[in-house]
This record gives C-alpha cells, structure tokens and sequence, in this order.
C-alpha cells in the first residue's frame, strides 16, 4: 500500500522540477550585439567593457537579424571572441 507520506514526497519533487523548468525558461537571454565607434559589431554575453574614449552601443540580440550586413557601409559585423574584451577598427583588443 502507498503511504501519505510517499505521494508527497513524490508531489513535492514534481513541483520542485516543475519550477525549476520554469525559471530556466522564463530567465531572459543575456546576448547583446555591441557596436563601437568604428561600426565594428560583435555578439557578446557581458556588458561591453569601459574604455576611455571608446563609446559603445549596446543593442538587443535579435537586433542583429534586421541589419542588412552586406551592403552596409558603416557596420562590420566580427565574430564572437572568447575573453574579455572589445574591437577597434577590426581587431580584437584583449583586456
């Protein structure tokens, strides 16, 4: 026979795994595109980095599937970079 204290326990380890789903799904996405001054654009997880006289612009994720990169003359887009840190005039500057 199955005891009270079973079909809890097995209650509270469906709501447990429930809400744990539910906060892995409902947790926003982190990935930004940042663009410097060069028109240089790359896909980061971090907020961009303060550098003395280096102004970034910091756009949703998704703001990166609107651009038309090929025929846009004042944005490159690089690609992700491990590490800390950002581009400038199309290099990868490590901090």
């Amino acid at each position: 026979m199955i005891s009270l204290k079973s079909i809890l326990s097995g209650a509270a380890i469906a709501v447990l795994m429930a809400t744990g789903a539910l906060a892995i799904t409902a947790a926003p996405a982190a990935a930004k595109v940042v663009c410097n001054n060069d028109g240089d654009c790359w896909h980061t997880d971090a907020a961009p980095p303060r550098v003395p006289a280096v102004k970034f612009n910091v756009h949703p994720d998704d703001w990166y599937f609107h651009q038309k990169w090929e025929s846009d003359k004042d944005h490159h887009y690089r690609d992700y970079h491990e590490g800390r840190g950002y581009y400038k005039g199309g290099v990868w500057i490590t901090l």
